[in-house]
């Protein structure tokens, strides 16, 4: 090779400086380079200290820019209630959002956070979001197509608050009513369940064709990443009591319970959670064989697993009895990232510990790893890790409402109509002299939405967000020259001297959720029952339920002239009224079977013996009347 020439030489240089200038060239920051060249490069770059921040989850609460940059911490969460101020904007929740990234992005590496929320009926922590019918009442619509566009909706109210993670959908197949988050199941019938894994393509967006089974897919700035939960069979626990044992054989567990994962991992899920509950004896926290050997190696899931909310403390008995231990069995069961959530420096120092003295093995942190940056690529976050102030106007858009109430039209089931056939009450005539409307639930939006919905338990009253109370949608529906008569809980002298055309009373279950919601009776608070006695007796009334599960109704069907379960719809009130006033027709099917006393429990509908109330499938259909 000849010499080089002074002024080539000098070129060569201004190069080199150039190069030095900019910063080297990183593979990971490179969106052309493979997803696998992007973890690879960045893997090797990494610390310890680093590796294990990326596997810590934490609370909003303990979470400030200097926690993130100083702990290198890879997630942040909201937990149930848990917002940046009372009735916060979406502006407010994106610069609480950003100013915890930004910690992440000063780091050495500039790793992205993710955010995560549980957003399981719409965006339900939020202020002003679109609150959609819980899980039991979308099972009722046996509309896949629905569930699709309810999760493409909330995708957009999520990233709206600049978060990019939903801990959704809840894939259990609920077999006790007892359970106290049996109303975040779409059906005792894993069918019905698998068919509603389509919110996951709603949620990330659709999977890209030829791509390869277990591996996850987020489809960009509109979408987010979902979580299939709780793996796996907590909706199978003794007498329904959550987080407890299911004692069930290996062939139930795969047949039941199991079968939503896969079509879970064929549609990209991003995330699987690991449940509180164990299976014959064995937590699941703790199940290697399962955790591992099943839904990574086994089924190819290819993205992260994390623990529930102190879900590995949770492995002994009393919780934290034991962390070291806990940490141990967690991890090495193959739970990637642990929701802490808020006591960090215990878990990162107690891993640290175990991995430096040989009790856990980097390969296990190195897979852990891997996940979380995988999902963290695909979805783009290395891109755009900040919020997008344009998806704003997203969260409790008109359109979104209407697909609320499009749903809870739906989700209804009509159980009974007139006190024979050819006698139906429903639909209710819009004219009328005067209506009474009762009812603990007829003007209470924060029971309509139940638990999950702001507060983690729920609220009561009209102040907690913005929607249509049942009593303001019938208002609304009827005629201007109809008189409508609101008291919650008339006695019979009231209802008998005031000459009602008809009466509408919905009553039922108050806010619950998780095992504060078990229950081993599984009435209608009071005073809900003494208004269905007072009523019914005396004017022809349409009693509506607002459940999260069947609840106990025999002692009351005799004296109703229609009854209507309608779960709970969320903030679009108006759905309950399209279908009692037949502006809609009602075409809801029992997604559980609704039994008679509570010492019939469990039943399912393919028990061998079943004497319901009314049996699993059924639901009356009307055809709508326009004008009635």
């Amino acid at each position: 090779m000849g010499r080089m020439s002074i002024p080539m030489m000098g070129f060569v240089v201004l190069c080199l400086w150039a190069v030095v200038a900019e910063g080297e060239y990183v593979k990971y920051k490179d969106p052309k380079q493979p997803v696998g060249a992007r973890i690879k490069d960045l893997m090797k770059r990494m610390t310890l200290e680093e590796k294990i921040g990326q596997m810590t989850q934490i609370e909003r609460k303990v979470a400030t820019a200097d926690v993130m940059k100083q702990n290198f911490i890879g997630s942040v969460l909201s937990g149930g209630g848990s917002v940046p101020a009372p009735k916060a904007s979406a502006q407010v929740w994106t610069n609480m959002v950003d100013e915890i990234q930004k910690g992440s992005l000063s780091t050495r590496l500039g790793i992205p956070m993710i955010y995560g929320i549980d957003a399981v009926h719409g965006h339900n922590n939020v202020y002003g979001a679109t609150i959609f019918p819980h899980n039991v009442g979308l099972g009722v619509t046996r509309d896949p197509d629905l569930v699709k566009r309810i999760g493409a909706a909330t995708a957009l109210e999520v990233r709206a608050t600049g978060i990019p993670y939903a801990f959704a959908p809840c894939i259990a197949v609920c077999r006790n009513p007892r359970w106290g988050r049996c109303y975040e199941s779409y059906s005792e019938d894993h069918r019905i369940v698998r068919s509603m894994t389509e919110i996951i393509p709603g949620l990330q967006g659709d999977l890209p064709a030829k791509s390869k089974n277990g591996v996850p897919y987020v489809g960009g700035k509109t979408k987010v990443a979902a979580c299939a939960k709780h793996f796996v069979g907590d909706g199978g626990t003794l007498h329904g009591v959550d987080e407890s044992n299911t004692v069930i054989s290996s062939n139930s567990l795969f047949s039941i319970h199991m079968p939503a994962y896969y079509d879970s991992l064929r549609k990209g899920v991003a995330t699987v959670m690991v449940s509180y509950s164990s299976w014959n004896g064995r937590k699941m926290h703790a199940n290697r064989d399962l955790v591992t050997g099943f839904l990574k190696d086994k089924l190819k899931f290819r993205g992260f697993v994390i623990s529930d909310w102190q879900g590995i403390d949770r492995i002994t008995d009393p919780p934290h009895a034991n962390y070291s231990y806990s940490v141990q069995a967690g991890i090495m069961a193959g739970i990637d990232m642990i929701m802490v959530p808020e006591n960090y420096r215990e878990f990162i120092d107690t891993l640290t510990s175990q991995v430096k003295a040989n009790i856990i093995p980097m390969s296990r942190i190195d897979d852990a790893v891997k996940r979380i940056l995988r999902v963290k690529f695909v979805m783009g976050l290395f891109e755009n890790p900040m919020s997008d102030p344009s998806l704003a106007n997203q969260l409790g858009s008109q359109e979104h409402r209407e697909l609320a109430r499009e749903a809870v039209r739906k989700s209804l089931v009509l159980l009974k109509n007139g006190k024979t056939p050819s006698q139906p009450l429903l639909p209710l005539p819009k004219k009328a002299p005067k209506i009474l409307v009762a009812g603990t639930h007829a003007d209470n939006l924060g029971y309509q939405c139940g638990g999950w919905t702001i507060e983690w338990q729920g609220v009561a009253g009209n102040d907690l967000t913005i929607g249509t109370t049942i009593l303001t949608a019938i208002k609304k529906t009827v005629d201007p020259s109809t008189q409508v008569v609101y008291q919650q809980n008339p006695d019979a002298n009231f209802v008998k001297s005031n000459k009602f055309s008809y009466a509408i009373v919905v009553v039922g279950e108050v806010p619950y959720a998780e095992m504060f919601g078990d229950s081993s009776n599984l009435t209608i608070a009071e005073p809900g029952p003494s208004t269905i006695s007072n009523i019914c007796g005396s004017v022809k009334c349409v009693v509506v339920v607002v459940s999260g599960r069947p609840v106990v109704l025999e002692p009351y069907v005799s004296k109703m002239d229609a009854l209507v379960a309608a779960w709970l719809p969320g903030t679009e009130g108006q759905g309950v009224a399209d279908a009692l006033f037949g502006d809609y027709g009602f075409t809801g099917k029992l997604a559980r079977t609704w039994f008679k006393r509570v010492d019939q429990l469990p039943m399912n509908f393919d028990d061998a013996h079943v004497d319901p109330l009314f049996p699993f499938g059924f639901g009356i259909t009307t055809k709508p009347v326009k004008g009635y």
